[in-house]
């Protein structure tokens, strides 16, 4: 098997040290950290999903959901690869959670404030800090306009090229996520509880035969997408030199997308002959429920 670095950027080793049923504590501290808010209790929430009915269905996944004693709620998404429609692509997932927290008939003053806190291992935003908050402001002496929306936007490569004297606490828990500095991490751990129980997780899961399997099967797969992707695009550039430019590259990213779904078809029907449950399977490959029944009858 290929090896692959199994930090806390695997979007599979991410959840089940974050997002796992009974880590709320280290969840908890860790979003702590990044709001900067006293935080009582959350709640994790599992198998999260949003659906857009629209004339062509958009189903998106979420990362981590989690309840504050408050009622906000908060969306946490870890981010390796940059596909340039990260900000859209995290407003249309805001959206619809703030969207879906009202009942019909309710009060929109009554709905519930929604943060969005997206970790990526690329650069968006090419000035500022490596941690950036984004809020609704008025043009007018840049007031903020509501409380209701937020996003954090925390760049990796950005908090690598910073040099600090000391260490925040989220400063601790990024030097525990990319687990680049040994020292730094072991420092951490001593000055942080948290950190210490979330590093325990960790080391359980890439000690783990067959967990370590299934975040290289879930890694292998997104690579094959984003080569599959990349290769039909190309492909389609190639071909709208004689066709047009425009039709040539709507073609070719058709061509990738329908081989990416093959390819992510083929990934649940493996896990699923591993023992994995149908809902675990749909959660992990993002495939909707008709793409399941159709596996299943196989």
């Amino acid at each position: 098997m290929e090896k692959i670095n199994l930090t806390l950027t695997n979007n599979y080793i991410f959840q089940k040290v974050f997002g796992k049923k009974g880590n709320e504590e280290i969840l908890k501290d860790f979003l702590i950290s990044i709001l900067n808010i006293p935080i009582e209790k959350i709640e994790i929430q599992t198998e999260v999903s949003l659906e857009k009915h629209l004339e062509k269905n958009k189903l998106g996944r979420l990362d981590i959901i989690a309840i504050l004693n408050d009622d906000t709620i908060v969306n946490i998404e870890m981010q390796v690869n940059d596909y340039h429609n990260f900000i859209e692509r995290s407003l249309y997932y805001w959206s619809g959670i703030y969207y879906n927290n009202l009942e019909k008939g309710e009060d929109y003053k009554i709905a519930k404030r929604t943060i969005g806190i997206n970790i990526l291992n690329y650069t968006i935003l090419k000035d500022g800090p490596y941690h950036e908050i984004c809020r609704i402001r008025r043009d007018h002496k840049n007031k903020i306009l509501t409380d209701k929306l937020e996003l954090h936007f925390i760049q990796i490569p950005k908090f690598l090229k910073e040099k600090r004297k000391s260490q925040t606490k989220l400063e601790q828990w990024m030097q525990f996520i990319i687990q680049r500095n040994k020292m730094e991490v072991e420092l951490a751990m001593k000055e942080n509880k948290a950190i210490k129980k979330a590093n325990e997780e960790y080391e359980y899961l890439i000690g783990d035969k067959e967990e370590r399997r299934l975040a290289y099967l879930i890694d292998k797969n997104k690579k094959d997408q984003n080569t599959q992707i990349a290769g039909a695009i190309e492909k389609g550039l190639r071909r709208g030199l004689q066709q047009g430019k425009k039709e040539g590259i709507k073609q070719g990213r058709k061509e990738g997308v329908e081989q990416g779904k093959k390819a992510m078809l083929e990934t649940a029907k493996k896990l699923l002959k591993k023992g994995m449950s149908v809902e675990e399977v749909q959660e992990i490959t993002n495939l909707t429920a008709e793409e399941m029944k159709i596996i299943t009858k196989d």
